[in-house]
């Protein structure tokens, strides 16, 4: 279809929740389709709706490793609904061009969501792996949070975005995840 603009790190939309998909529709293919070209042509493993401006619960994955060969996912109107465990990883996004930073994740997730051909699926992604990761990273997107709002060091965070001339985090979008950082 097509590569759109990817949204960068202050951009209102980004913060935004989104809305709730009510059928897959074509409008809704062409959208999952300019979601994977934009990623492919970005070198992402991940992109969620908002990151291009549209503000609805969808996100597309890509997440194959040379260990893990996986295909290409989509996730409408996803949910996790198990988490467990901890895990620390260094976390970039596309939306922070050459930003990364260390994160905490769930190690162990169950997403509910639909596919798209509008068919339900429940499935695991497990220790801590880049898909696991993955689905959290583009999961919080369409809550309107980000992965700095997961840092493990606000301080080193704060410069890694100075030093790619990015906004300072906003204090009051940091999560307290005291309960999973004490998992580490």
């Amino acid at each position: 279809m097509a590569i759109k603009r990817v949204l960068h790190y202050g951009e209102q939309s980004l913060r935004e929740p989104s809305k709730e998909v009510h059928k897959v529709s074509k409008k809704i293919n062409d959208l999952i389709r300019d979601l994977f070209d934009t990623m492919y042509a970005q070198n992402g493993v991940g992109l969620a709706a908002p990151q291009i401006g549209v503000n609805l619960r969808v996100f597309v994955v890509d997440a194959s490793t040379k260990e893990e060969p996986l295909e290409p996912m989509v996730f409408i109107n996803p949910k996790i609904i198990k988490k467990s465990g901890a895990v620390k990883s260094s976390e970039g996004c596309l939306s922070f061009p050459e930003a990364y930073t260390d994160v905490v994740r769930y190690k162990d997730i169950m997403v509910k969501a639909t596919n798209a051909h509008g068919k339900p699926f429940v499935m695991e992604a497990k220790d801590g792996s880049l898909l696991a990761r993955c689905i959290q990273h583009e999961n919080d997107h369409l809550d309107g949070i980000l992965f700095i709002d997961h840092s493990l060091n606000r301080f080193e965070t704060e410069e890694v975005l100075k030093k790619n001339n990015l906004p300072s985090i906003d204090p009051e979008k940091l999560l307290d995840e005291t309960e999973l950082k004490e998992q580490l």
